[in-house]
């Protein structure tokens, strides 16, 4: 297969050529290249496949029917790579489990998946024999016990992975529902301080530093903790920030009236918060992009808004709304994008992707820039919008989707 006609941009910058693909594979990339099927791409962009490391379950259920159908649905957003949070039901958290979710044989996007690094926040998972299994990090949560923090530093640091951290702090959090603000204060809603995302940050930045393992920090939601990263990255440390696109695009406004889909953990910061996160994403200190998506039924989500559950929808249409809210406001160039999005989580879970280079899978997405996309879904925070931006066709491993 060779697609023809294409500008191609990846973490790299722009280019012209044609590309071959061989047992999905990328094994040519020339000008003017001929065969027996070709696929015009009529100069839309072809980009690698976007990687997110940061997607739920609907309803934190885990089952086969919705594995297929979070499958499907990240394709339509030009996801090729989804993985999963581990702290599902049941949660992924032993070789039984974490095979029946990657041994699926899927119709859309491949589906990977974290672990959870302990039991009930109590115990020690098997780490070691899920990471052989296929298990691309251990997942914890900041506030679990410094003792079995201490083993899963130890055994990262033998297997030379990443640990994927949640900093927060359920003592501080308290019974916070949304951003501790002005809002919050006006509808009478308990607020969640940035103070525990901030403490922790600082706690795991020095066990990262002491164990010298690298650490992905997931779904972030202050600048402050963004610039103590950054600092540590300067002094040689492994560790990475993770931002959800939800909090460079909308502020805590957005749970005015009690709209119960702006309800989302992290959750979404005041209008100063979010500006300084669009400036620490301009001066380039922000590593990685997600989605944050964690569907919910309407069962749990329109409720009061205290009832609701924490998430929201967004894989569906994810590409047009980086497109839309990043790169056509001019914070980051498409290649920028590309390199948060698909680069640096595939070098995060150690996948031969995120690149348009001859060795590569054939992960790819081909998007039209100058058409849009309407968001149709009623679970969307961007429900209506008209998204610039237009997913043409969609790659996994060399095969149409």
């Amino acid at each position: 297969m060779i697609i023809k006609n294409a500008v191609l941009c990846d973490g790299n910058g722009e280019r012209t050529g044609d590309v071959e693909i061989t047992d999905g594979i990328i094994t040519k990339i020339a000008q003017n290249l001929d065969g027996d099927r070709l696929i015009d791409a009529k100069g839309a962009y072809l980009l690698p496949g976007i990687i997110d490391l940061n997607v739920s379950l609907a309803d934190g259920q885990l089952n086969a029917s919705k594995l297929q159908k979070l499958s499907n649905e990240a394709i339509k957003g030009g996801v090729t790579t989804v993985v999963l949070n581990p702290d599902s039901e049941p949660a992924i958290n032993n070789e039984i489990v974490l095979e029946f979710v990657l041994e699926r044989n899927l119709e859309g996007a491949e589906i990977k998946s974290a672990v959870c690094a302990t039991i009930e926040d109590k115990t020690l998972s098997n780490i070691a024999i899920l990471l052989k299994k296929g298990a691309v990090a251990p997942s914890l949560d900041s506030f679990v016990d410094a003792n079995l923090i201490r083993r899963i530093f130890e055994y990262m640091k033998m297997y030379e992975g990443t640990v994927f951290c949640s900093a927060n702090d359920r003592a501080l959090n308290g019974n916070g529902v949304m951003f501790e603000g002005s809002v919050s204060a006006s509808l009478g809603l308990p607020g969640i301080s940035v103070l525990g995302e901030i403490i922790h940050v600082t706690k795991m930045i020095e066990i990262a530093r002491y164990f010298n393992v690298q650490v992905l920090f997931k779904g972030l939601f202050t600048r402050r903790a963004i610039e103590m990263i950054t600092s540590a990255k300067k002094e040689g440390l492994k560790v990475f920030s993770e931002i959800p696109i939800h909090h460079l695009c909308l502020d805590d406004n957005a749970c005015d009236n009690f709209n119960t889909k702006a309800k989302i953990f992290p959750p979404l910061s005041d209008e100063k918060g979010k500006l300084s996160l669009q400036e620490s994403l301009k001066n380039g200190e922000i590593d990685i992009l997600s989605s944050l998506h964690s569907p919910h039924s309407k069962v749990n989500k329109e409720v009061a808004f205290y009832d609701a559950a924490y998430g929201t929808e967004a894989i569906q249409e994810l590409l047009p709304l980086y497109y839309t809210k990043l790169v056509k406001t001019g914070f980051i160039s498409l290649s920028e994008l590309s390199k948060m999005v698909s680069l640096r989580p595939a070098q995060i879970i150690k996948k031969n992707a995120g690149l348009i280079e001859v060795g590569q899978s054939a992960d790819l997405i081909l998007f039209d820039t100058h058409s849009s996309t309407s968001v149709e879904n009623d679970q969307s925070l961007y429900t209506g919008e008209v998204l610039s931006g237009k997913i043409v066709s969609v790659f996994v491993h060399g095969f149409v989707k």
